[in-house]
């Protein structure tokens, strides 16, 4: 029974403890929240306050105005920017290290702006306004080059993971366009006919005999082609016979067919 009741009391402090823990850390959540708007507010009611006395107010009040303004501006901007980029490329770790050193000149900067706005000396405050005018753009110049490093590094990442990324979509595509890729079959070319070679022969002319050549043109030269045209005709015809084999000039007598119910011829007799 005493076991019973020392778990039931350490678990009933157990629960205590953790509802305690959860409690302050909500109540810390809570704290730091409320903080933050407060000091949202707070910034947008002093940068509204200062882009409208740099706007109504001419002279060296509205310069400290405009000046307080564009510090605030560029160096709110540069912390926002590296504050995001950090959680994705580990590389502005150091760069927000160097731009924390760049806050505190330009909370003492913002500081020294505040304290000379309510300055009774007008010609004093004149002229420092040059080395104030510098200092504030060396700031911003600064901050403004850290930020814009950011933004250009966060781009190339960009760019290079959209070509990576363009690459591995076209041959994805490539590969389900499978039908498109394959290379059309080629049907082998028929072999071309060889050029037909003439296999007649060509007969030439023989001269005429020296009577029919001497003759003039007339009718004893249209005589004399119509002689060689002969000629050449006959030569013609001899040598297709000749190619041809020669036949006996009389066809021997085929052997007759004997039945049986002929006769024997009888044979001849001498007397």
């Amino acid at each position: 029974m005493d076991a019973v009741i020392a778990v039931v009391a350490l678990f009933f402090v157990m629960f205590v403890v953790l509802g305690a823990y959860a409690t302050v850390k909500a109540v810390g959540a809570a704290k730091r929240g409320v903080d933050r708007t407060i000091t949202q507010a707070k910034r947008t009611v002093e940068d509204t306050t200062l882009r409208a006395r740099s706007l109504a107010q001419p002279g060296p009040v509205g310069q400290l105005a405009d000046l307080r303004l564009k510090l605030r501006t560029s160096m709110r901007a540069t912390q926002e920017a590296l504050q995001a980029g950090v959680g994705e490329d580990e590389s502005l770790k150091e760069s927000l290290a160097l731009f924390e050193q760049l806050s505190k000149h330009g909370r003492e900067l913002d500081d020294e702006l505040r304290r000379l706005e309510p300055e009774p000396d007008r010609a004093k405050l004149v002229q420092r306004l040059p080395a104030l005018r510098e200092r504030t753009e060396r700031v911003v110049k600064s901050a403004d080059s850290l930020r814009w490093a950011a933004h250009d590094r966060a781009r190339k990442f960009a760019e290079d993971d959209l070509d990576t990324l363009s690459a591995q979509i076209d041959v994805e595509a490539g590969a389900l366009r499978h039908w498109t890729t394959e290379p059309a079959a080629v049907w082998p070319e028929a072999p071309k006919p060889e050029p037909a070679t003439s296999t007649g022969q060509t007969w030439q002319e023989t001269p005429e005999s020296g009577g029919g050549a001497s003759r003039g043109a007339g009718s004893g030269g249209a005589a004399s082609r119509g002689a060689g045209s002969g000629e050449g005709a006959s030569r013609d015809g001899e040598s297709r016979r000749g190619q041809e084999p020669p036949r006996p000039a009389i066809t021997p007598p085929s052997a007759r067919p004997t039945y049986p119910w002929q006769k024997k011829p009888r044979p001849e007799s001498t007397t």
